[in-house]
């Protein structure tokens, strides 16, 4: 019996093209505050894949993958360009200079990072490697281990013959300039990805892989779904502002940790079912650990205690909507990061069932309130179907 066009079915997935704007996405510098460059590649790619888009006045980007309807409840995948980096926050006596950390990640993955540092001029950009105080191993011998971590403790050599406050300021530098820790991708024969600041570009690339399938595959989605294309989460502002009002379901696609007491796998993507914030909605998860089971995709369920997406600025801020997380693993997240293809091609296939599928609820979700009598929750969760007695309601 054939398949049922109505139905989500597996997508054919441009993995090249996945890989190529990964790593394209990886080599444009955008710590938060500094992501012009990177949203007009994201820009680039929407325009070419036909889907159109608005800039918000804060630099994210809105796009609309249509479908049928013209009225009730639409869906929003998130994701977000920032990353993760640093800010001059003193020229030091010796030449060199002190950092502030630009979202939140520790000074000891830092050490020995490549950086460069944008000036106010748009044509001179310095380069440099962030260095303990202690660097020199034939200097402070036993000094090097017995020194602390932290941004204090920490300082970037910048690659001028420069020894003073003068120097530096003679080279553009000020305090407040961006500095931006170089990646460094590498994809092994295995199928590994190592890089700084896969979270969240690997997860970028997942979303416009799964968007491309769609395109390609002429699969209009049933549901409108807005692609909001962040760039503030690393310092928690991410997904407050740019959704559109109709949204009932959001779905934010970042790295989900790999670590001891983790269920995230490198070669899996995940459902995020609470975080630092809370839990996900029940409904929603549930329907996406459905769709993963009813076509094959490897999904592992996982909870995370110091973690916040997106969608958390988007519920502070006020979003009416369900929301839920799905990741991909990664090893040494806001660290060294590694995760694996096989991982970004379960997620984008899931990314790529979800478009395919009806809201939740959608004739209860195409409102934003209702009638107690109407609300279909007694699908999932049991209670009595009598209603709420006066007192205790009893619990077979």
């Amino acid at each position: 019996m054939p398949a049922d066009p109505n139905l989500p079915a597996p997508l054919k997935l441009d993995l090249d093209y996945l890989q190529q704007v990964m790593l394209e996405l990886l080599d444009i510098p955008s710590p938060s505050g500094r992501t012009d460059h990177v949203q007009q590649y994201v820009g680039e790619r929407l325009s070419a894949l036909g889907i159109p888009f608005t800039v918000t006045r804060r630099g994210a980007l809105s796009a609309s993958l249509c479908g049928p309807r013209t009225t009730g409840a639409d869906r929003a995948i998130v994701v977000h360009t920032d990353t993760i980096g640093g800010m001059v926050k003193r020229l030091k006596e010796n030449g060199r200079l002190e950092l502030k950390q630009i979202g939140t990640h520790s000074a000891r993955f830092a050490e020995g990072a490549h950086v460069r540092v944008y000036t106010d001029s748009l044509d001179r950009v310095i380069t440099g490697q962030v260095l303990p105080l202690k660097a020199s191993g034939h200097r402070y011998n036993d000094g090097v281990d017995l020194q602390g971590v932290g941004w204090e403790q920490v300082e970037v050599r910048v690659d001028e013959p420069v020894t003073d406050i003068a120097g530096l300021r003679a080279l553009g530098i000020d305090v407040g300039d961006f500095v931006a820790m170089l990646p460094a991708p590498t994809i092994t024969p295995s199928g590994y990805v190592k890089s700084r600041h896969l979270d969240d570009k690997a997860g970028v690339a997942a979303v416009l892989t799964a968007v491309k399938a769609m395109v390609d595959a002429g699969q209009q989605p049933p549901v409108t779904a807005h692609l909001l294309i962040t760039c503030t989460e690393e310092v928690g502002h991410g997904a407050s502002h740019g959704l559109d009002p109709d949204v009932a379901e959001i779905v934010s696609v970042d790295a989900a940790v790999v670590a001891p007491g983790q269920q995230s796998r490198e070669d899996a993507a995940t459902l995020a079912m609470g975080d630092g914030v809370g839990p996900f909605d029940y409904h929603l998860t549930r329907k996406l650990a459905g769709l993963a089971a009813d076509h094959g995709v490897d999904l592992v369920r996982d909870v995370f205690d110091y973690y916040r997406s997106d969608v958390a600025a988007a519920v502070e801020a006020g979003a009416h909507a369900r929301v839920a997380l799905l990741g991909f693993g990664v090893d040494a997240t806001h660290g060294h990061e590694r995760t694996h293809l096989e991982g970004l091609r379960h997620l984008t296939q899931l990314l790529c069932l979800y478009l395919q599928s009806e809201l939740v609820f959608p004739e209860w979700d195409a409102e934003p309130d209702g009638d107690l009598a109407d609300f279909p929750s007694l699908a999932v969760q049991p209670a009595q179907e009598e209603g709420p007695r006066e007192g205790p309601i009893g619990v077979a």
